[in-house]
């Protein structure tokens, strides 16, 4: 039986081992605590984060135990890993709301059932650190000299990192410390932008403790050119129904390139690497057959298979010929629409989320009423545009809304 490192090497998940063969042996011989951190920074996830929550299950599916860590003290900080600017600061009023939205998306994958998984929160910790004493006990272990080298610190310099920022390696390393004393958690998983602040908690229990860490990265989700994947004309694409509809969450990958299915199949499904390999291998018109597995398979993980059959359906009566049109994102409106610019209508009832993303998406033929391609930017709704009493936009190729009049 092949161990759970090699199923997440054979997936695509693993980027860099920190120690990898002593790693792989600890797994052979033990069930062990690991875990992901994520700042609850937004009300939602998007899915670039469901990589690790699926690095999470397959774990736990393998007998270990994962904790989730909300990083409700790290999230007044800010990592500056990959940002240009400073973070804009919470409230921790804020933080702590978007730290219970995350707790329900993580249930679709994870059991906290039994003691099955733990979702701590590092402002338990953090929160009541005092300061002496942390530089005492953890800041005597890094070298500034070596945190200047760090990627996350170099981007920054030339345009002004501020003291909080610097600070965020720290507290990522003594959260896998405190992890570690309180629940026994001897692994982190990161993405692979947190390659360093992950090292600084393996080399500060290793250190301190004289006592085995490991850190692994998880690649991030990225298309065959290698840009980020789950941007839409909208945004991002969020687990939050609210936020992105199963169906436009459906659409997503149902629409995804050739090139990037089996990826995302490996990634983001649970289905055995046979099939993964065998639906990524189709050509042609067929690949289409794999997309739609990908879109089920995906939304059914997230939303539940209810919703992923609702999606599909409304898929089908869109693209297949069909009737049922009730799971087509739907917003109603009342009359007084009529005469206002097209611009407008898609940002009040938001389908798209500003002007200029409307102006934009005309100007470059994406849009169209009923069918019709939408050319004049100051187009105005007419009455003539709902077809007993219903409008059909579509966005680009296959992303549709319905307006329905009161």
């Amino acid at each position: 039986m092949a161990s759970v490192i090699d199923v997440l090497v054979e997936r695509g998940y693993v980027e860099q081992f920190t120690h990898e063969e002593e790693l792989r042996e600890l797994l052979e011989k033990e069930k062990i605590t690991f875990y992901i951190g994520f700042d609850p920074t937004a009300d939602s996830l998007h899915v670039g984060s469901f990589i690790q929550m699926m690095v999470m299950a397959h774990m736990q599916r393998a007998g270990h135990r994962p904790i989730v860590l909300l990083g409700g003290g790290t999230a007044m900080i800010g990592d500056p890993s990959g940002k240009t600017d400073m973070r804009k600061m919470l409230t921790k009023e804020l933080i702590e709301h978007n730290a219970s939205c995350y707790k329900k998306q993580f249930e679709r994958v994870i059991d906290f059932s039994d003691g099955k998984a733990i979702m701590a929160n590092n402002a338990d910790w953090l929160m009541k650190l005092n300061y002496v004493e942390f530089l005492r006990e953890v800041g005597v272990h890094f070298s500034v000299n070596r945190m200047l080298t760090a990627e996350s610190v170099k981007q920054r310099l030339e345009r002004g990192l501020t003291f909080l920022e610097f600070n965020y390696m720290l507290m990522q390393g003594y959260d896998f410390l405190e992890l570690h004393e309180r629940y026994g958690c001897v692994l982190q998983f990161g993405g692979n932008d947190q390659w360093t602040n992950i090292i600084s908690g393996v080399e500060l229990i290793r250190k301190k403790l004289q006592k085995p860490a490991f850190g692994v990265t998880i690649a991030l989700l990225t298309n065959s050119q290698g840009q980020k994947m789950g941007k839409t004309v909208s945004g991002a694409l969020w687990l939050d129904p609210e936020k992105t509809s199963p169906y436009e969450f459906y659409q997503y990958f149902r629409n995804v390139d050739d090139a990037d299915v089996q990826k995302c199949l490996a990634l983001l499904t649970f289905l055995p690497m046979e099939e993964v390999r065998r639906l990524g291998a189709l050509e042609g018109s067929q690949i289409n057959e794999a997309k739609k597995v990908l879109a089920f398979e995906v939304t059914k993980l997230i939303h539940g298979e209810e919703e992923a059959q609702k999606a599909q359906a409304a898929a089908e009566a869109l693209f297949g010929g069909g009737a049922d049109m009730t799971s087509v994102p739907t917003t109603e409106i009342t009359k007084d629409v009529i005469g206002m610019p097209v611009i407008d209508l898609l940002v009040s009832t938001e389908i798209l989320p500003s002007k200029g993303e409307a102006r934009r998406l005309i100007q470059q033929g994406g849009l169209t009423v009923n069918e019709e391609k939408v050319e004049d930017i100051n187009r105005v709704v007419e009455e003539k545009d709902f077809v007993d009493g219903s409008m059909m936009i579509r966005r680009g190729k296959k992303n549709y809304n319905r307006i329905l009049l009161k």
